[in-house]
């Protein structure tokens, strides 16, 4: 048998410090602390408090999640890295998620879909897709947003107008052309397309 010998509130949250025989036993969330009507002189046997700590695990965890993802979507692998690093266990992790997604806070191709819509006046189709695959978001998702939402000759205007910005002031020399190439091939974008669009510039399209 262990008993509760104190519960203190932190601050001015809905936290509480748990104490068993004197012994810091966690940090418990006050909802979980209501739900079993806790106090200090309550005894109960240590698998009771043990189960508790599962129970308090699951709904922190959970909730913490909730916040994340109330303030910005994530993507599954996104939501999960936050709280492995927060410190959950993977047990915690894995039921806060499932649970998550059944309520549709997480959606992997709602999520591919916003990022390609949002970046994609600024970011190459190449760029586009290596940013989601290290969110998490399986290719074959990635693969048939970009198809919905990606046009190949809005991808050369758009690099067109970037180039022209980038060339401004500048002249078509070897040099400087080595330097073009190479700022936008790190970008992402396919080599072939930046010498077409190197040669229209240095042509003098408008």
């Amino acid at each position: 048998m262990k008993t509760i010998t104190e519960i203190k509130k932190i601050g001015k949250g809905q936290r509480y410090y748990l104490y068993l025989d004197d012994q810091f036993f966690g940090v418990y969330e006050a909802e979980i602390l209501a739900r079993h009507s806790l106090k200090s002189g309550q005894s109960f046997e240590e698998e009771f408090f043990e189960e508790l700590k599962l129970e308090n695990g699951d709904y922190a965890c959970f909730n913490r999640g909730l916040s994340l993802l109330e303030k910005s979507m994530k993507s599954e692998k996104m939501l999960k890295d936050y709280l492995k690093e927060k410190g959950y266990p993977r047990s915690c992790i894995e039921k806060a998620t499932k649970k998550l997604k059944s309520y549709g806070y997480i959606d992997d191709g709602t999520f591919c879909e916003t990022y390609i819509s949002t970046y994609l006046a600024c970011k190459s189709k190449k760029k586009l897709k290596y940013d989601l695959l290290s969110k998490g978001i399986k290719e074959d998702i990635i693969e048939e947003k970009l198809s919905q939402l990606f046009d190949e000759e809005e991808e050369k205007e758009k690099l067109f107008r970037l180039a022209k910005r980038y060339m401004s002031g500048k002249e078509f020399e070897l040099k400087t052309k080595q330097k073009f190439y190479n700022h936008f091939v790190s970008k992402g974008y396919d080599y072939g397309l930046v010498l077409n669009v190197w040669e229209e510039l240095k042509n003098g399209r408008d």
